[in-house]
Formats: structure tokens, C-alpha cells, sequence
């Protein structure tokens, strides 16, 4: 049964797009991005042994029953790098900074500012509870323990933890291979050479944003030739490009018109997985494959192939490239005014905060360029009403957590 709901096609697009297969071990900063394919475990224990987190003074706290003004004779010093040798003698302390092995016999710490020297002893000025300021060993992971799980899309932090347990290296999925493709006689390129735009003609932007929206991801990207509004020659395209690419991304052609020839041309081809979902801007959206290639087939507007590469495209690159699902940041926010729309659909309306509140902008076609611009994200409108109030409570979705 085809999806009519987008929550309906991101559970689709999990049960039918299968992940790449290859896997191949790349150094740690050439991974960041990628899909981990297996589970890393730790080989170290991290901390590998008690230490303090604060520059002080360590001692056994059985030592001192005072609650103020105790005295402990120095021993000697645990630094960074170079631990105290030997066992902490009774009543003794040793000075102990961030870092540093805590020595043996001793299981507290005092900062440094809670207490005063005074000759061969330290004064405390206040006593800290059993095990204060001592961070133990393997309290942030064990050997053994799954560090990062199979999936997970590699970050900057992951790096530092990997470093951290003595890898050099990660197995991940390979990089997509991802085409671009943009439909409609009425399309030029700045660079063509031709001079402005004719009657009837405008600029494609929808392939420069999408391969500027892919950049953020582990991709191979290829922008290919406008498409003509031609059944032979999009059919033909599409063939040629299936045997290239695990994913096209393709604009335009995949509503009713008569000049519309994506669909019926994957239709032909392949197969369709979904069409049409309740949804504005991007209702006509169509996801299908083609022979080794997935197609997405987004409008042809440049606000709905935003709108719905933020929705869709990324749990299908997600998908392929072997990452978890894509999650969405929801921030609970009230509108600053009205709002009417359809009932039946799920409407995704460009907005920015101000002030706190969600202010939409000014009109909401899907042709209008500058709504992306001025917009910080989407106010989230569900389907089943069809009037929204100012200070109605809806859920924003913040452009930076639906591009990346």
C-alpha cells in the first residue's frame, strides 16, 4: 500500500532502501562523515587509572576526623605523567595535579584553594567528603565496551574518542555515488552562453543547491545535462544514469502535466515505491528505482526541492549510505499569527523566530526563493486542521538541523 503520510514514507524508505555494501577502512580524519559499518569496541579502559580531576591535595580521608584546621604531613607530589612511588603513609598527603595518578593508600582530594601549607604540612580549611574530586578508572568506558555502534555517521568527537583508545582507522561504507538531474525545456545555465534568459526561459537552481546541500554528506557528486521535456530522451537518461549512480536526484516532470515524464518514464523502467504524498510544499513527490539506481523524484519548484530534500532526501541518503535514520530537531514555538490551510495535508511553512515567537513569511508559494533566504526553518503544521491561531504552539524545524 503506498504511503500517503510522510511519518508513512520515512518507514518505507527504512524497510525497502538497503545500505551500500562495500566497506573500506579509512585513517580517522578521512572518516569523518562516513557510516561506520561495524561496531568498534574498545580495546583500552578509559580513564586507565584513578585519577583527580582538580590541581590539590590527595590523602586518605580516615586520616582526618577534624572538620576544619586538620593537618597532614607532605609525602610528595603526583603529577601528570609522574605518579608517587610507593604507598601514602598514614597521615600523610601528596600535592596532586589534574591528571595525575592518585596515589596508592589515598582516596580523596582537596583543591588546592581549601587548604594552605604551612612548612612540611597543608592545612584544610574545609574537609571533603570520601572520594571527592577522583575520577576512577574505566568510568568512561572498559575494554571490551562498544564504543561506537555499527551506523552511527562518524563526527569530529567520535574522532577524538578513537584516538583516545589507540585506532587509527575506521571501517565504513564507501562513498555514494549521487546524479543530478534537472527537467524543463524552459531551463538554462548561467554558463552557457547565451546571454540572459529568453521569454518563457529562467536559471536552474536546482541542481547548484542540491550539489551544495550534498557536499555536507559522504557523496560523489555529478551535476548531468538538463533534461528537455522529452519521454524518449528522460527515459534514455534515466537508463543510462541507473547503471552510474546508487541515487538520482532528479527536478521537475513527476506531477500530471502533459510535459511530465519522470514518472511514467521509472514507471516503465523500474518500479515506484511511492507518489504524491500529503504534504505541501512537494506534494507530487515519487520515490522508484531503476535498475542498481534509486530515483527521488522531487518537484520541480526550488522551494519544494528544499523542502523536500530536508524530509525525504536525507533519510534515502541516509539509508544507502548505511547512517541511522536522520532524526528532526522539533523546538516547541508560538505562532506570531495566523495561518489557514487544506486540513487533509501536512504543510511545512517557512518561518524564522522572533522575539520568540515563529514569524512566517509573508506569502508561501513554492516558487519563492527569497522565503528560503529570509527563513531560519519550517513551522511543522500537521494534517486534521485546517486554522492555526496566533500563539498556537507548534513544532519549528531550525534549517541547520535539517541541511546538514
Amino acid at each position: 500500500m503506498s504511503p500517503n503520510h510522510l511519518s508513512e514514507a520515512l518507514t518505507l524508505i527504512a524497510a525497502r532502501v538497503e545500505p551500500v555494501t562495500e566497506i573500506e577502512h579509512v585513517a580517522l580524519t578521512d572518516a569523518i562523515g562516513r557510516a561506520l559499518a561495524t561496531d568498534i569496541r574498545a580495546a583500552l579502559t578509559l580513564p586507565p587509572f584513578d585519577n583527580t580531576g582538580v590541581d590539590g591535595w590527595a590523602f586518605r580521608r580516615g586520616d582526618v576526623t577534624a572538620e576544619t584546621n586538620a593537618r597532614l604531613r607532605v609525602a610528595g607530589e603526583s603529577a601528570a605523567g609522574i605518579p608517587f612511588a610507593g604507598e601514602l603513609p598514614a597521615g600523610g598527603t601528596t600535592r596532586i595535579s589534574t591528571g595525575a595518578v592518585i596515589p596508592n593508600g589515598a582516596d580523596t582530594v582537596v583543591m588546592q584553594e581549601d587548604c594552605e601549607r604551612d612548612g612540611d604540612a597543608i592545612v584544610l580549611r574545609s574537609v571533603p567528603k570520601l572520594g571527592a574530586h577522583i575520577r576512577r578508572a574505566g568510568e568512561d568506558i572498559r575494554a571490551g565496551d562498544v564504543a561506537l555502534a555499527a551506523g552511527r555517521r562518524l563526527a569530529p568527537q567520535d574522532l577524538a574518542l578513537l584516538l583516545s583508545l589507540g585506532e587509527r582507522d575506521a571501517p565504513v561504507r564507501r562513498k555514494l555515488r549521487v546524479g543530478i538531474i534537472s527537467t524543463g525545456t524552459e531551463l538554462r545555465t548561467l554558463d552557457d552562453g547565451k546571454g540572459p534568459p529568453l521569454s518563457g526561459q529562467i536559471f536552474d537552481s536546482n541542481r547548484p543547491m542540491l550539489a551544495a546541500m550534498l557536499r555536507r554528506w559522504p557523496v560523489d557528486i555529478e551535476t548531468l545535462p538538463i533534461l528537455r521535456d522529452d519521454r524518449g530522451a528522460t527515459e534514455r537518461a534515466l537508463l543510462e544514469a541507473s547503471a552510474r549512480f546508487d541515487l538520482l536526484l532528479t527536478t521537475g516532470g513527476v506531477s500530471v502535466g502533459d510535459h511530465d515524464h519522470v514518472r511514467p518514464s521509472v514507471e516503465a523502467l523500474g518500479e515506484i515505491l511511492f507518489w504524491r504524498l500529503s504534504i505541501r510544499p512537494g506534494r507530487p513527490v515519487l520515490l522508484g528505482r531503476v535498475g542498481n539506481a534509486h530515483v527521488l523524484g522531487l518537484p520541480g519548484n526550488p522551494v519544494s526541492v528544499a523542502v523536500i530534500f530536508a524530509l525525504l532526501g536525507r533519510a534515502v541518503l541516509s539509508a544507502l549510505a548505511g547512517f541511522d535514520a536522520p532524526r528532526f530537531v522539533r523546538l516547541p514555538v508560538a505562532l506570531d499569527s495566523a495561518h489557514t490551510k487544506p486540513a487533509r495535508l501536512n504543510e511545512f511553512v517557512r518561518a524564522r523566530i522572533e522575539n520568540g515567537r515563529a514569524v512566517l513569511y509573508r506569502a508561501q508559494g513554492s516558487n519563492l526563493l527569497t522565503s528560503l533566504a529570509w527563513s531560519d526553518g519550517l513551522c511543522d503544521l500537521p494534517a486534521g486542521r485546517d486554522a492555526f491561531a496566533p500563539g498556537d504552539v507548534v513544532d519549528f524545524l531550525p534549517f541547520s538541523g535539517l541541511f546538514d
